[in-house]
Formats: C-alpha cells, structure tokens, sequence
C-alpha cells in the first residue's frame, strides 16, 4: 500500500470518529432525525473529508439502509438510534456506528454489540481467519442473551469502495480465509432481541451508481451526470431533490429501469426485534501493523 494511501485511511479514519462523537450529541429526546443527519454530513465536509455514503440513522428494528427524505418529521423519542456513518478522503475510507438507547430499556443490547466489537479488535491480527472473528462476535452477544444478526457482516474497504472483500462474518461461517497485510476492513457486530434476520422493506432512498449507459432525457442526463460525481459511492435521494427538485425522481425512476443505479432498501429485523450496532474500520499495513482507523 502506498504511504499515500495509508495517511489517507488515517485521516478518513480521524473524521469519521470525531463526526461520529459529534453526531451522538445530536440523538437527543426532540432533536429532528433529518436535522441531526444534515448536520452530520455537514461537519463531515467541515472537517476536510466527503461522505463515502449518506449518513444513516436507523431506529429500533430497523438495522441499516435507512436515510430520511428532505420532509422527513421524525423526531428523537424512546427509540433505539443506530447511527452509521463514513467518510472518505481521496477514495480511502473511515466507516464506524454507535447505538444511543433513548428508552433507558435496552442497555444491554447496546453493550452486547459494543462488547462483541471491542473482543473481535483483540484477535485481528495477520493469519486471524474469518470465522475466528465470526464466532467471537457471536459468543459475546448470546453471552447477553442475544442473537447476533447473522445475515448482516463486517467487510472490505477500498479506494472508492465501501463494500468490498473480505466479509468479516458475524457468526463462525466456516470461512477460514485469513487476514492478510494491506487489508482495510470495517468489523460491524449487530445484536439483536429478535431471530437474527433482516429483509428489505420500506421505500429505498439509498443508491449507487451500478453501470454506465447512456440515456436520452435531457433531465436524466443531468441528474446522472451529478451522480457521477459520487466516484461510484453510495448517494441519498434527497442530496439530489434538494438539489433537481422533482426532477430527481423522474430521474432515478428512468435510471432504475434502465439497470444503471441500484437501490438499497431499508433492511429491517423480520421478526420485529430491536437492534444495535457498533463497527469500527481497521487497516493491517505492509509491516503487519494493525490500525484501527476510527478509534477515538
């Protein structure tokens, strides 16, 4: 890996976890959920890096994908908060979430998820297989009397890729794939009260650019041309209607149909139950050095 690349995996690394402290100030009981998510992505930028992907805040049985539109009215309450977010500097990214419990109800849930990252950190090494990390994750949430989300993993980072090789399992998946040096990674434990399974449901307003084609709407050509400027990353509806007005619909409507941008529904626990979440990236360097990126 190219030193430049590294100090760049450092830096994203740094933002993330400033902006992810800075975040968890703003869940508070009142406190809007859109208005909270502006103003993350807004310290984001403040703070020399982009978003490597639209700040998520998941509540109670949703566990990702969920990005609120430029009307959303929700507001803090008693809900489990989830929040997720990235940043990348030159490409190279920084992704790291916390869970905030507003009911006073679930505490051990959040430190079922926060525990099994903090006993995943203490094994990464080079040569760690994939299933060690899995089955740790797993034994320290059902320790809580919890299940971990089992269809839900860590995985790879990349330059201008957020979802890469390895996945890092939350559960031992017989995977005996090792970790190597130069791998830059994000380990992402999910616990929660229900089976373990999450579903898309609800309306996507998370995208990413799949493919290149040309199109003939002089509208969907411009919205495309503003979703280039992405890099590839992952993009949220209302950075473009806030932006083309409803003209951004239109757009992504043509460009779903024509298979050049994929939606990402919000992915919710199918039995109903409440989830948290904690992730932390990780970068193994050429020397075997392990960083963990966003660690405060």
């Amino acid at each position: 890996m190219q030193e430049e690349v590294k100090q760049s995996y450092i830096k994203a690394g740094r933002i993330s976890a400033e902006v992810l402290e800075f975040g968890k100030e703003l869940i508070i009981k009142g406190n809007s959920l859109l208005d909270a998510t502006e103003k993350i992505e807004k310290k984001i930028f403040e703070l020399g890096g982009k978003p490597a992907f639209p700040v998520q805040i998941a509540l109670d049985e949703t566990a990702a994908h969920f990005c609120p539109l430029e009307d959303d009215k929700t507001t803090f309450d008693s809900q489990i908060v989830s929040l997720d977010l990235g940043v990348h500097v030159n490409g190279a990214i920084g992704d790291n979430a916390y869970t905030i419990d507003l009911s006073g109800n679930y505490n051990d849930l959040v430190k079922a998820a926060q525990h099994a990252l903090a006993e995943a950190l203490k094994i990464v090494n080079v040569g760690t297989e994939l299933r060690q990390i899995g089955k740790i994750i797993n034994d320290t949430i059902q320790s809580y009397g919890y299940r971990p989300v089992r269809n839900l993993s860590g995985h790879g980072l990349d330059v201008f890729n957020i979802h890469t090789k390895p996945t890092i399992p939350n559960i031992d998946n017989g995977d005996k794939t090792k970790l190597t040096k130069g791998m830059a990674f994000a380990i992402e434990p999910f616990a929660t009260t229900g089976d373990g399974i999450v579903g898309e449901k609800g309306h996507p307003t998370v995208f990413m650019l799949e493919r290149k084609r040309p199109v003939r709407s002089p509208i969907t050509r411009e919205v495309l041309k503003e979703i280039e400027s992405f890099e590839g990353l992952p993009f949220a509806e209302r950075w473009l209607t806030k932006k083309f007005g409803a003209k951004a619909n239109f757009a992504l409507r043509e460009l779903g149909q024509l298979g050049i941008i994929h939606k990402f529904p919000p992915l919710v626990e199918l039995s109903s139950g409440i989830v948290t979440q904690a992730e932390h990236s990780v970068l193994i360097d050429d020397e075997g050095e392990v960083v963990v990126l966003t660690k405060v």
